[in-house]
């Protein structure tokens, strides 16, 4: 069994755990949500949370914005988190950072029946690409490529586009052509 320090890392709020997982099972240790907006740094943030418990060696953070090699700057927050800089000041042995919707997506495989509810029932031996999207402080989004035998989790930052093409006034087309109609 192995322990960890996770997180989910958002706009509105931070939740960090001590998890220990066995193949995928996941059990909370140690639980806490702060909002994310009362801390300057997210390393402040961090040393809160570590203060009253032992410290595991590996850290695993979702993070609400696009990871530059081991580094994010956050979306909708003035936070960088430099996975380097975390690993010298806490004493992690090894840190990760993903994208908060690529990290769900990995966690998809561990879901069971119990855990879903099936919106409309598809063809029971399809298979191609999926994506997973979530409404928070901004809109997440992340992709699922099927190479044949497991799904591949990749972060699209798709949040970040408009929905529709705009006209010069920024009006969005299709409401415009659909007005006009």
């Amino acid at each position: 069994m192995n322990q960890f320090l996770s997180g989910d890392i958002g706009g509105t709020k931070t939740r960090l755990a001590i998890i220990e997982v066995n193949g995928t099972r996941v059990r909370v240790v140690h639980e806490t949500a702060y909002p994310s907006r009362d801390y300057a740094a997210f390393e402040t943030l961090l040393g809160d949370f570590l203060s009253p418990v032992e410290s595991p060696a590996h850290l695993a953070l979702g993070i609400a914005g696009p990871v530059q090699g081991r580094v994010v700057q956050t979306t909708n927050l003035p936070w960088h988190i430099d996975a380097d800089a975390l690993q010298r000041q806490f004493g992690f042995a090894r840190c990760t950072l993903l994208n908060d919707l690529e990290a769900t997506a990995c966690g998809l495989p561990a879901l069971g029946a119990d855990d879903l509810l099936t919106l409309q029932t598809g063809a029971p031996d399809a298979w191609g690409n999926a994506a997973v999207i979530a409404a928070g402080t901004g809109l997440g989004e992340a992709g699922l490529f099927w190479d044949g035998q497991h799904y591949q989790p990749f972060a699209t930052e798709g949040g970040h586009t408009s929905f529709s093409p705009e006209d010069e006034t920024g009006d969005c087309l299709s409401a415009s052509f659909a007005a006009t109609a």
